[in-house]
């Protein structure tokens, strides 16, 4: 479905990704994980066409994703959930849900949604603004979804979430796969990833260096200490 190879980018004239290689299934689940800094996000940007890439190839579902603007991406079933959510604070729950559309929705989506995600039944017609951190990271979820996706690309979905919340978003991002909805997901959560993901990807100094089953990942103490500092 989705397929990177040797993907490059530069930020100025510093090059932040490096020849990254990864691939996402139909239906599949996958994270990529590494410390701060090391070119995760911008991998998610290059791929979507938002940071301009300097060499590599990008393809989804048979396209060839360097030879689309960045804006018409969103037409070929790829919904894109932003570090910091990118909702629009001044406007409801219900208008930010209907933005990007091209028309408007079948009153069956927009009812399916609050069904699933009555949080934002409750609040359709509240500023998005005023929501808090958890409810807007559910609310630029479920924009994505009125899309309806076949590939969701999730920033940090849970950073900057209070913990009792952070079981809601694992929740609802599991929901999403379980459609049969790919799932590529850049997390500092590593038990929300180890969670999620059927691969994960450890990335370091803007390439990947290591690809794993959660499984493997959490038998393996030193490649967890060495890419992501951490020990479960």
């Amino acid at each position: 479905m989705l397929a990177v190879s040797d993907l490059q980018a530069k930020i100025g004239k510093i090059p932040v990704l490096k020849g990254v290689t990864l691939n996402v299934g139909a239906g599949e689940t996958v994270a990529l994980l590494g410390r701060n800094g090391v070119g995760k996000s911008s991998t998610l940007r290059a791929i979507l066409g938002l940071l301009p890439r300097t060499g590599g190839r990008v393809s989804y579902s048979g396209n060839d994703l360097t030879k689309i603007a960045a804006h018409k991406v969103a037409s070929l079933g790829i919904g894109y959930v932003p570090q910091g959510r990118g909702i629009f604070p001044l406007l409801s729950v219900e208008e930010n849900l209907l933005l990007g559309l091209r028309k408007a929705p079948e009153p069956a989506l927009l009812d399916e949604m609050y069904v699933r995600f009555p949080r934002l039944n409750e609040r359709r017609v509240q500023a998005a603004g005023t929501l808090s951190g958890g409810e807007q990271q559910i609310l630029a979820i479920a924009r994505c979804m009125m899309m309806q996706p076949s590939l969701l690309i999730l920033d940090e979905p849970t950073e900057g979430i209070a913990p009792k919340i952070v079981q809601q978003i694992r929740q609802e991002v599991a929901n999403v796969a379980a459609r049969g909805i790919a799932v590529l997901i850049v997390e500092q959560n590593v038990r929300t990833a180890l969670k999620l993901a059927s691969r994960i990807y450890l990335m370091e100094r803007g390439a990947i260096v290591h690809e794993a089953s959660p499984t493997a990942l959490r038998a393996d103490a030193t490649a967890l200490h060495r890419y992501l500092g951490v020990s479960l």
